[in-house]
């Protein structure tokens, strides 16, 4: 069985693909980096929650908050979570090729 396996591992077909993990791997790092440094940029553009003194107070129905979808704020929240999603995916692969 270890034989096999040897031979297997041997082979050129094989061979080439273990050969190509490190590249893979360090494909995977940069394209983590810059996805880490979008989510810090987009995550800074983005307005505090809290509406200060106003929160205090009673609520008022503006314009913006009856059209929260279309905002730039929407916006920004979407790409977060996308660029996060893409950032775990990443992260959960470069996980399992350092495994080999």
């Amino acid at each position: 069985m270890n034989g096999m396996l040897n031979m297997l591992l041997a082979s050129d077909n094989i061979g080439g693909i273990f050969e190509a993990f490190p590249v893979i791997k360090i494909i995977l790092l940069v394209i983590m980096l810059l996805c880490a440094i979008f989510i810090i940029c987009v995550v800074l553009f983005q307005p505090s929650n809290s509406s200060g003194v106003g929160a205090l107070g009673g609520t008022t129905e503006t314009f913006l908050t009856k059209n929260k979808g279309k905002t730039n704020e929407s916006k920004l929240k979407k790409l977060t979570v996308v660029a996060a999603i893409v950032f775990c995916v990443l992260a959960v692969a470069f996980a399992v090729l350092t495994l080999f």
